[in-house]
């Protein structure tokens, strides 16, 4: 994946490029595919519109509109990667993605159901989380996504900072800066672990350790194992269960998550 302006070097003729852009004028995204169709790649795009749809147009590549009514891009996720997906099964690169998708749809639903409940899991995690700094850590693929998608959406929906990383690679950095100021972090910092059964071995010892080292150093240490049949459905599960966290969290302090000024004024001043 690329979020930047320039594609790998790579990328030619043999190279398939998906354009994810839900807004279609993300001007690292633009940019990018630019490059990369110039360079000969195949190019899919799936966005709204904007230049990006423009742009495939003008090179006959197809298109994968994002579904109107989706309010916000952190709202589209399924929206935008679910096609891809699709796409790679259809041309024999990821045979029985359909399946995937279809447990990972019905996990959604019955961890959904769930949150909804009052006094539900994630309700009770965003209470104990308070006003505390959400540092989550993820193992593996599974795990590194799922804690990115948890710090964004708290940084959107909650306007409140978080922070996350990865086992085994915090383990070879982050956790030695445990060693000094228990005393402030302690009153700062709360230990988010997201769990999920696609783990190495040496992964799971590693949060054992992780959880040994930090847990006198931070206001306290939480894990969310995730459910659902297949690496793809236990990965929607963390991420759905991250979103409620977050949304209770904005609803704690009385903050709107849908407006985040500060992105539309960084997107203004960088036009002008």
């Amino acid at each position: 994946m690329v979020k930047g302006y320039e594609p790998p070097s790579y990328a030619n003729e043999n190279t398939l490029v998906f354009a994810m852009s839900f807004s279609g004028d993300t001007e690292e995204t633009v940019d990018a595919v630019t490059t990369a169709a110039l360079a000969g790649a195949p190019v899919v795009a799936v966005t709204r519109g904007g230049e990006v749809a423009r742009l495939a147009e003008s090179w006959q590549a197809p298109i994968i509109p994002v579904a109107d009514g989706i309010p916000a891009p952190r709202a589209g996720l399924g929206a935008m990667a679910v096609p891809p997906l699709i796409v790679l099964e259809r041309l024999g690169l990821f045979p029985g993605a359909g399946e995937w998708v279809h447990r990972g749809v019905e996990q959604l639903k019955r961890r959904r159901d769930a949150l909804l409940r009052p006094g539900g899991d994630a309700e009770l995690l965003a209470r104990r989380l308070g006003r505390t700094v959400p540092l989550v850590y993820g193992g593996g693929g599974i795990g590194q996504v799922a804690a990115a998608r948890w710090k964004t959406q708290v940084n959107e929906n909650a306007k409140a900072p978080a922070f996350a990383n990865t086992v085994p690679e915090l383990c070879h950095n982050e956790i030695a800066g445990w060693g000094q100021h228990g005393d402030l972090t302690r009153q700062v910092f709360s230990l988010v672990q997201l769990r999920h059964g696609h783990e190495h071995p040496q992964v799971m010892k590693r949060f054992e350790l992780v959880t040994r080292w930090t847990e006198e150093v931070v206001s306290g240490v939480h894990e969310v194992r995730a459910e659902g049949e297949g690496a793809l459905a236990q990965l929607l599960d963390l991420v759905l269960f991250g979103d409620f966290v977050s949304l209770h969290l904005a609803f704690q302090e009385g903050v709107d998550p849908g407006p985040v000024p500060v992105l539309d004024e960084i997107k203004a001043a960088l036009q002008a």
